[in-house]
């Protein structure tokens, strides 16, 4: 069960747009960088072309959606605006833009795409998200212990994308 089967548009240009688009809109601090953000929307993309398993595409779906999150947050905060409950709101909302036309279409929920008795893309988009914030929260703390600085050039990339290419080779060899 493919998220995009059945639409007429090329997946490549999807991707592609989704790409050019993230990079144009990227400020200068963010909490995860553009480079990673724009990674892992190059994994959803190709996975899908691909026709790679849904548990997997939804570790990039993941770990996009945390990215975004954390995009969103730092803007309101640059932007100074603040209301309550601000972050569970944002969070909610991306949750809820994601998962929701997910669930009507039928992608979501389809009794044959299942996995430990739950579907497999919701079960990729939680664990991706997991994954993609605690080695984000990680790099952080390591960053803090070494003076501010970054252990090694791209680190902040690296770990968050190395983490979900980790899981999704794990998931890969699980689930064949």
């Amino acid at each position: 069960m493919g998220i995009f089967n059945g639409l007429k548009i090329n997946n490549k240009i999807i991707a592609v747009s989704l790409a050019v688009f993230a990079f144009f809109r990227a400020g200068s601090v963010q909490a995860f960088c553009p480079v990673c953000t724009l990674a892992v929307g190059a994994g959803v993309g190709l996975s899908r072309y691909l026709g790679i398993d849904d548990t997997i595409s939804g570790l990039w779906i993941g770990g996009l959606t945390v990215s975004m999150i954390m995009w969103t947050l730092n803007w309101l905060d640059k932007k100074n605006i603040h209301f309550k409950g601000q972050k569970i709101i944002t969070i909610l909302s991306f949750y809820l833009l994601i998962v929701a036309p997910l669930y009507w279409t039928g992608i979501l929920g389809h009794p044959l795409n299942m996995l430990w008795g739950m579907d497999r893309l919701l079960l990729g988009i939680l664990a991706g998200s997991l994954v993609f914030w605690g080695t984000g929260w990680w790099y952080f703390r390591l960053k803090a212990r070494n003076e501010g600085r970054a252990h090694f050039p791209f680190q902040k990339v690296a770990m968050p994308v190395g983490a979900l290419l980790i899981f999704s080779l794990i998931f890969y060899f699980l689930i064949r």
